[in-house]
């Protein structure tokens, strides 16, 4: 919702992904939140360190908010929960012709959401990593398949 926990982590680890696939040339990655509370400001840190923990960096990310125009942007568009994803469908543009869902269920891995961790103790944010991980894995096989 804010951008500072699950978005900035998915996008983290897509991005790894994405590099060490050497596909970061044709790929383009962004994390936004659907509220504006933390623009600007950096993710979390209890998410940063669960991620340093597992080789990714997210402290260099600052929080946004889904504008308009990101419908123009991207062709793809995932949300982490249904929230979020009803959100998303309200600010989507009636010529929007790519593709949103949830992050998790398009890849049927046994999961809808990823659950918001940030009320929540440092477990929460391993999970978090455990389930990005899994959708990063098949959201990058399904863009391999794509080009």
């Amino acid at each position: 919702m804010g951008n500072i926990c699950r978005s900035p982590t998915a996008e983290s680890v897509f991005r790894k992904y994405v590099q060490n696939a050497r596909l970061d040339s044709r790929i383009t990655i962004d994390s936004a939140g659907t509220g504006d509370w933390h623009v600007g400001k950096a993710p979390d840190q209890r998410p940063c360190q669960a991620a340093a923990r597992r080789g990714y960096e997210l402290s260099a990310l600052r929080a946004r908010q889904v504008v308009v125009d990101d419908f123009q942007r991207f062709d793809l568009v995932l949300a982490m929960d249904h929230d979020n994803l009803e959100r998303l469908r309200t600010l989507r543009p009636s010529d929007f012709d790519g593709e949103l869902d949830l992050f998790l269920r398009r890849y049927n891995l046994g999961e809808d959401v990823v659950p918001d961790p940030y009320f929540g103790g440092k477990d929460g944010f391993e999970q978090v990593l455990d389930l990005v991980e899994r959708g990063a894995a098949a959201l990058l096989n399904d863009i391999r398949g794509r080009l």
